[in-house]
């Protein structure tokens, strides 16, 4: 892919996030969409890899079911109600399948069968664009629908998704795989929360992309796949095993790091809101999900890989890559829990 067509295909990604964003009509918000899914799909398959290409295909039906779902339902409730307006979701049917949709979209259990498998099938760097920037806009129509919306189908997706994540990714050895079920688990956690305060969801959501963009920016770094291979990165460099420990337990939601600031205020939120059994439930869950973190910190900065005297011995050698992104997020992943008041006024 020339680099021309790359920035076409970048521009493109940022055209129908915005578009979305912008909209106050559904046929805007779901060109936006449709935007979204055509520029993803030639990144996702420019290793020309059949599994590149499976990935790709697999990516381009889901979203093409989900995109004509959506369009049902935006037609049938213009039809009832007579408004295209997002606020104007009246319909509670409508609402239902729209809502059913876009959960299709970020992957929301149970409709997030094709998040680990098209994700095991991507390159490091398409894989971070869809688990991060790919859901911000479905979310964002989310949060604009999450008013007129059945508050028992919210609490339903959230408990499941983040039970489902936990759960998932317990017998996985292929990092992308974890990472998959980490997004599902996650996104469990904002559409919880999503109706009573949107702006903790948002919150959650920005922390996640950042704690995110951390790790996967450090598995590039080492060019790691499975866990074997992430056990040989505290010989590589010490100082990125470390910290790749410590951004794994910030995704966890340990504290005093930057991922328990969003687990924390959503749990008391649900406790604010009488939701004791949900808040317990989704707590247990992020329980489960620790113990697949813990498995990758063990195995990044505890054990070594076994070598023989005839593999290729991994020396640390100096880089020459440009790392000032990788220092950024991270520090933002792990040092961002005493700024929790500033970030609670920012998005209120």
């Amino acid at each position: 892919m020339t680099p021309y067509v790359f920035a076409i295909m970048l521009l493109s990604l940022g055209l129908g996030t915005t578009l979305t964003f912008a909209s106050s009509h559904w046929l805007f918000a779901w060109v936006g969409l449709e935007i979204n899914t055509l520029a993803i799909s030639p990144l996702m398959s420019k290793a020309h890899h059949p599994r590149a290409v499976e990935a790709t295909t697999k990516y381009f039906l889901i979203n093409a079911t989900a995109a004509a779902t959506m369009m049902f339902a935006c037609t049938t409730n213009a039809w009832m109600t007579g408004e295209w307006n997002i606020h104007y979701l009246l319909d509670p049917l409508s609402n239902t399948i729209l809502m059913t949709a876009l959960a299709m979209k970020i992957g929301l259990a149970p409709m997030h069968f094709w998040v680990p498998e098209i994700l095991q099938g991507l390159d490091l760097t398409t894989g971070l664009i869809v688990l991060t920037w790919q859901k911000l806009a479905p979310m964002a129509l989310i949060i604009q629908m999450a008013q007129n919306t059945n508050p028992t189908l919210l609490t339903t997706l959230g408990i499941l998704s983040a039970l489902i994540g936990g759960w998932g990714g317990l017998n996985q050895t292929q990092l992308r795989k974890i990472m998959a079920f980490s997004s599902i688990a996650h996104m469990g956690w904002m559409i919880i929360v999503m109706q009573m305060a949107p702006q903790l969801a948002l919150i959650a959501l920005t922390t996640y992309i950042i704690m995110t963009t951390s790790v996967f920016l450090m598995l590039k770094k080492v060019a790691a796949n499975n866990i074997a291979s992430i056990s040989a990165m505290g010989s590589q460099n010490p100082v990125v095993a470390v910290t790749a420990s410590l951004t794994l337990l910030s995704l966890a939601g340990l504290p005093p790091l930057t991922g328990f600031m969003p687990k924390l205020l959503i749990l008391q939120e649900l406790t604010k809101q009488d939701m004791p059994m949900a808040a317990t439930t989704v707590a247990l869950s992020s329980l489960i999900s620790l113990y697949f973190y813990l498995r990758l910190c063990y195995a990044t900065a505890l054990i070594l890989y076994p070598t023989t005297t005839s593999m290729q011995a991994l020396w640390r050698l100096t880089t020459t890559k440009n790392t000032l992104s990788l220092a950024l997020f991270t520090a933002i992943a792990l040092g961002l829990l005493p700024m929790t008041p500033i970030m609670l006024t920012l998005f209120t």
